[in-house]
């Protein structure tokens, strides 16, 4: 059992992470802006952080095994929570990641293409830029997982292909539920395979 501090755990994906780490018997301390809407798990206890708050939100960090940051990057600053994390002391970071910087052919990104989405366009720089930091950084033992390049709400299957630096696609696409993308992610927490690396999950 693992004492993990998950940054963002109201949202989307960062719901069902808690969940995930609930389920398994890990101990949270979930971390949003606004705990209330933390759902109320076994193992779990709501804090309000903000990732704007650096000095607070190493508070919070301090004495975990694992941090988590499931939080949208477009208004985050990468240092500023990898400083945050690695002033805690943490010395394990995992990272929610986006599918924009996967590669779709050798020196080929998936935000490249001609017809991807202008709107996702400012998420997936910041996700790239992330990315570039951690790969800077010498202290933290992190680890960025993307998703698939469409990445909703749907069912806990616990069936999904593991894939690094390439966008993975199947007979539907390029896709990857909330539920499923959590069990990789903690997944990746009990059983470390990726250490200083980036990699994604799909169907």
């Amino acid at each position: 059992m693992a004492h993990v501090a998950l940054i963002g755990a109201s949202g989307q994906a960062g719901s069902r992470i808690l969940k995930e780490l609930s389920d398994r018997n890990h101990r949270v301390t979930a971390i949003a802006r606004h705990p209330e809407k933390i759902a109320a798990l076994p193992h779990v206890t709501a804090h309000a952080g903000d990732v704007a708050d650096p000095v607070n939100l190493a508070r919070l960090l301090a004495g975990h095994d694992v941090a988590i940051s499931a939080v949208t990057f477009i208004n985050t600053a990468p240092q500023t929570l990898i400083d945050a994390v690695r002033s805690a002391g943490v010395p394990r970071y995992l990272v929610v990641g986006g599918a924009g910087s996967l590669l779709v052919a050798p020196g080929q990104r998936l935000m490249d293409l001609p017809d991807f989405p202008a709107a996702y366009l400012p998420e997936a720089r910041r996700g790239a830029e992330f990315l570039a930091c951690l790969r800077e950084e010498t202290a933290l033992d992190w680890t960025f997982l993307s998703p698939s390049a469409e990445f909703v709400a749907g069912e806990r299957t616990g069936t999904f292909r593991i894939g690094s630096e390439y966008l993975l696609s199947g007979e539907k696409g390029s896709l990857i539920s909330f539920e499923d993308y959590a069990v990789a992610l903690v997944d990746e927490i009990e059983q470390p395979a990726h250490s200083r690396q980036r990699f994604t999950v799909g169907y």
